[in-house]
This record gives C-alpha cells, structure tokens and sequence, in this order.
C-alpha cells in the first residue's frame, strides 16, 4: 500500500458519511410544497420550542464524523490548518444546505440550533483529527501493510464492509438480507408464507450474503492466515449488531428471535463452505463472489412475508427510529449494487 491509501481511504468514508447525513436529514423525500416563508427564517428563529439534550448531543455527534474525515480527507491541500478550515467550512455548508431544504418538507424542521450543533460537532471532529491526523494515518498505514492485501481501490473495499455493517441493524428484514427492492419500487410478493420453503429460503439468504461478504474480505486480506481470523471476527460482528439493534430498538425479550432455524442452517452452510473457499485461487473466488451476490439478492426478493419481520417492523415504527430505519433499509437495498462496480474493478486489473 502507497502513503496516499490512508487519505483514499479518508476520502471515501466522508463520502459516504456524508451520503448518510444527507438521507437521514431529508428521509423520506416526500410531500415537497412551498409554504411561502423565506427559506432563511429558521436562522432568526430563536430557541426551538421543544428540544431535548439528547437531540442536542444527536446533531453533534453526527457530524463530529464528517469533520473528522474531511479534515483526513484533505490533508494534500497546502497550509498547516488548510484542510481543518476547509472541514469545517464544508461541514457547516452541509448542514446549512440540508437545515434549508427542510423547509420544503412537511415532515422536518429546520432550526438555527440544530445548525450550531451540527457546526460544533464538525469543528470538533475538525479539531480531533488535526490533532491525531499524523497518528491516524502512520497506524492506518502500518496496519494496511501489515494486514491489506495490495489490490486495486481496497480503500473502497473497506468503506463498502464498513456501510454493510448497517445491513444487520434492520430488524425487520431476513438475516444479513441485502438487495431487496420491493420497497424501493412499489412490488409486493404474492408469495404465500409456508414454513417449510421459507426456511429454506432464509437459510440460502443468510448463506448466500455471508459467503459473499466473507470471500469480499479474503480479498483484501494479505495472507490466508488472517482471512481465517478476521472473516469469522467480521460475521460475529455482524451478529452482535443484530441482536443489540433487536434489543434496543424492539425489546430485550426479543433480542435473539432473529436466531431461527433458517438462520441457523444459513450461518452453519455458510461457515462450512469459507472455511474451504477461502483457500481457493483467487479466480476461483472472484468468481464466486458475484454468484453468491446476485442469488442472495434474487432469493430474498422472492422470499414470501415474514410475520415476525412484519411484527418487528410495526414495533420499530412507534418509536423515535423513523429516519434510521429508512436509511438501514437504503443501505441494505442498495449495498449489493454498490459493491458490484468495486468487483468489476478488480477483476479488470491490468
């Protein structure tokens, strides 16, 4: 790995950080009208009626990421406390622009607070990463050496294994069940739910994903040895966020319902199929990559209804989760899609 793979990888996760603060702030893109109000009022608007400090600590802790991977980002440009200043511009332009269009959205507020806020929280993200930016980078940079195997774009890579980790957060949907689009664009399943072929199919989602994410991340790995570490750490990660997402957002009696006999039989094929394809050429796996890919994606949008899922999600609703969900949904709609073109690159290296 170069010296330029830490700022790469810097820039992309404020990339996407950035995507996410986007979608979260303006979720669900519906209902515009003009109300006739200068779009600036809200700059004038005094303290907010009803606030909480927990809304307050919310907004800057958002944006205390962005500050700190812009400033990483831009730590080519000229100037000591160039890329410092320039991230704390960029984030209070973010949050500027996105506080502005809420004001053509019924469903959101925009408050000169939540700017402050957001501001702050960019600044000291700004601040930390001024601060331990030399420090970041020699340790993201011994660790990619170390660790990342020396393929094209694994800073990509990275930021694509770290955005799936918001698969697992949607308690409602199959287990690690990326790509399905029947939300996105209106279609319902008419398959009927018959217990015996739906634990079928949420045992080939479960393995069909698990497989891919694990042959994804022997790609990136510099030695088997560490594949054979990391890939099994990786998934159990995945699996922790699963039952804490259930616990919290559903209810702690819930925590593990998600652990079915589907979802076992999933885990156990895909368990012992990496632990012999992980050793395979690496052809062999580029290969199967997409395959596991693309059937995880067909199988779960033909899955029928879950009730339980369908159960989960109507609890989730009630509470103050709203945005989050509907950005863990995006995500895990579109994640299969996004990680496609990452593939293509690789498999077109010279």
């Amino acid at each position: 790995m170069n010296a330029r793979g830490p700022i790469l990888l810097a820039r992309y996760l404020a990339l996407a950080w950035c995507g996410l603060v986007v979608y979260g702030s303006l979720h669900p893109f519906s209902g515009w009208r003009v109300t006739g109000i200068s779009p600036l009022a809200f700059l004038d608007g005094g303290w907010p009626r009803y606030w909480t400090v927990f809304d307050l600590l919310a907004n800057v802790a958002v944006y205390l990421p962005l500050g700190f991977f812009l400033t990483l980002a831009l730590k080519g440009l000229p100037g000591r406390f160039s890329a410092l200043c320039v991230a704390i511009l960029l984030a209070a332009g973010v949050s500027f622009g996105l506080e502005t269009l809420q004001n053509w959205l019924p469903s959101r507020v925009p408050s000169n607070v939540d700017l402050v806020c957001n501001t702050l929280g960019g600044l000291l993200g700004a601040v930390v990463a001024q601060i331990l930016g030399p420090r970041v980078f020699a340790r993201i940079l011994a660790l990619e050496q170390r660790l990342i195997a020396p393929v094209p774009h694994a800073e990509l890579g990275l930021t694509l294994l770290g955005l799936w980790l918001l698969v697992p957060l949607s308690p409602e949907i199959l287990l690690f069940g990326a790509g399905d689009l029947r939300q996105l664009i209106g279609f319902s399943s008419d398959v009927p739910f018959v217990a015996e072929s739906f634990v079928m199919i949420e045992a080939s989602v479960t393995a069909f994903n698990a497989i891919a994410v694990g042959l994804i991340l022997r790609l990136l790995c510099a030695r088997l040895w560490i594949a054979y570490l990391i890939v099994p750490l990786y998934l159990a990660l995945g699996l922790a966020i699963r039952t804490l997402a259930a616990a919290i957002l559903i209810g702690p009696g819930e925590a593990l319902l998600w652990l079915s006999p589907g979802a076992q039989m999933g885990l156990l094929v895909a368990g012992v199929f990496l632990a012999v394809s992980l050793a395979l050429p690496t052809t062999a796996r580029l290969m199967l990559i997409p395959l596991a890919l693309m059937s995880g994606t067909v199988l779960v949008n033909l899955a029928p209804p879950n009730p339980y899922s369908m159960a989960a999600l109507a609890t989730w609703r009630q509470g103050h989760f709203l945005n989050f969900n509907g950005l863990t949904r995006w995500v895990a709609t579109l994640w299969p899609f996004l990680t496609l073109p990452f593939l293509l690159l690789i498999v077109r290296r010279p």
